[in-house]
């Protein structure tokens, strides 16, 4: 992909005739994805809290000015007591310490103990989008952003939460969960910093400028060209610039995804690029905290398989990483799950950097995760297989983690393939047989119960109902009171020190 088109670190000249085309395709990932390419980055690739958590403790220990921590679940297990002491001593230092997590995601996880650890040394702790009486539906939009900026000057996006599961247990044969990370110095810190800033201010009174770093006093600390991408709930600019890589790629497109529940539109751009040559290359979970998303998965295979797509399934406990690279140019690691869930419903932070000693590590790490994963091949009569396949035990729990939006997503792809059966608008497959069974039957039981106990489904309906329309009219009614109050500032603004303000002078 990147031999048409990425980096502004490379100037056009009548020697390089394919340097108008780095331009465009420039300018439409800037476009597309609403991040500008920042140069002068030096990056780290960090895999599975191994090597993310001591790096996070140790930025942490260091902090001098400010620290600002944002993750989805912080569990209040030994991990995350042991992070939870780590920001209350540097709060006892006088750093401002800010911590944010997801409402949702601290469900059954997370305590008022653990959050009193911080906020009683004096950190600031703040809960992202709890549910609200005006706004029912509201919670369904979270904050599944993991990051971490100290200083200014050091900053970390990843695809991990805080917990045990990701540390795994050896005293009891329990595995890590592989996830992928990365620390990034220079000035896309900055950009990392006004990320925190808006979930931090969507959550609350806004950050104070004082405490954001500009971008242009943060020194160069190397040479790679990145963006950092902060996907806010309906703008999708992840999802056009994970279409564009796609349709750009020229050689390789190896993907690495959690809860892979993609769009008819996603599917088509991996194989549309499959037909053309593309070596793309797709790595799911074999065994996933979310049985239901797991199933949801494998019924997307086929049209991935027939296309020419290869798609492998991780051997070990859980592979939550979500991560891609191509054409050893390109490379994007972050907390955005390929679902529609995280391409438009949540708060998500990824990188794309555009390096390519980044790539060949990505490529190696890559490689690395294949062999410990099954190939999924199509067999005779197309049916799905596993050759060779190695048994997986049922996974064993520790705690519910991950992604509460992976609920949604299968829950869209459900939508999606009960409203084709419906319609009839694409073909579908014999995978799609089980949803489409169990969504008859799900309708037919609905169906059986208003019949013989209708007021089960009247009485929720009314509830509802009134409830959406309740605080459909406090939030008209809100809104035109700022909006007089908007007018009567901008006519008091506008009438001279005193003027009467009835029309006349004084």
């Amino acid at each position: 992909m990147y031999r048409c088109g990425v980096s502004a670190t490379f100037a056009p000249t009548s020697s390089d005739p394919v340097a108008p085309l780095r331009q465009i395709a420039d300018q439409a990932f800037s476009r597309a994805a609403g991040a500008p390419l920042v140069p002068g980055n030096r990056v780290r690739l960090l895999k599975d809290a191994a090597e993310n958590y001591p790096a996070w403790l140790e930025a942490i220990a260091g902090a001098r000015r400010t620290i600002h921590f944002e993750s989805y679940i912080i569990h209040d297990d030994a991990i995350g007591r042991r992070f939870a002491e780590a920001l209350a001593e540097r709060a006892r230092a006088g750093v401002r310490v800010r911590v944010l997590y997801d409402f949702v995601g601290a469900l059954g996880k997370s305590s008022r103990a653990l959050w009193r650890i911080m906020r009683d040394a004096g950190a600031e702790v703040r809960v992202f989008n709890p549910p609200r009486l005006d706004s029912p539906l509201g919670w369904l939009s979270r904050d599944h952003r993991k990051m971490l900026a100290v200083d200014g000057r050091i900053g970390f996006v990843t695809g991990l939460c805080v917990g045990r599961m990701w540390v795994g247990d050896p005293a009891r044969g329990l595995e890590p969960w592989r996830d992928t990370g990365v620390e990034v110095r220079g000035p896309a810190v900055a950009a990392i910093e006004r990320a925190f800033a808006q979930t931090w201010g969507a959550a609350g009174d806004p950050l104070p400028e004082s405490d954001l770093p500009d971008e242009s006093e943060i020194p160069a600390e190397g040479d790679v060209a990145m963006r950092v991408i902060a996907s806010t709930p309906y703008t999708a600019g992840l999802y056009r610039l994970d279409q564009l890589v796609a349709a750009f790629a020229r050689k390789t497109l190896w993907v690495t995804d959690a809860y892979f529940v993609a769009t008819a539109t996603y599917v088509q751009a991996l194989a549309a690029a499959a037909r053309d040559g593309v070596d793309v290359r797709l790595l799911v979970p074999g065994l996933s905290d979310v049985p239901l998303v797991r199933h949801l998965t494998r019924a997307g295979y086929r049209a991935l398989l027939e296309a020419g797509v290869r798609v492998f399934e991780w051997n070990g406990p859980m592979l939550h990483a979500k991560s891609a690279v191509t054409d050893g140019r390109w490379a994007r690691v972050g907390s955005s799950n390929l679902n529609i869930a995280s391409w438009l419903g949540n708060w998500e932070l990824d990188v794309a950097i555009e390096d390519e000693a980044f790539a060949r590590a990505m490529e190696q790490m890559y490689l690395d995760d294949l062999s410990r994963a099954t190939e999924i091949v199509l067999g005779p009569r197309h049916r799905i297989q596993v050759p060779g396949a190695v048994h997986r035990s049922r996974p064993r729990r520790l705690g519910a983690a991950g992604s509460a939006s992976r609920v949604a997503a299968g829950a869209i792809r459900i939508g999606n393939t009960v409203g084709a059966a419906i319609a009839d608008r694409r073909t579908l497959g014999p995978a799609e047989a089980r949803v489409t069974a169990a969504a008859g039957a799900a309708c037919v039981a609905l169906a059986a119960v208003a019949v013989a106990l209708p007021e089960l489904i009247v009485a929720p309906t009314v509830l509802l109902g009134g409830w959406i329309g309740i605080a459909l009219l406090v939030r008209a009614y809100r809104l035109s009171r700022q909006g007089r109050e908007a007018q009567r500032a901008d006519v008091s603004a506008a009438t001279p020190p005193g003027a009467d303000r009835r029309g006349g002078d004084g």
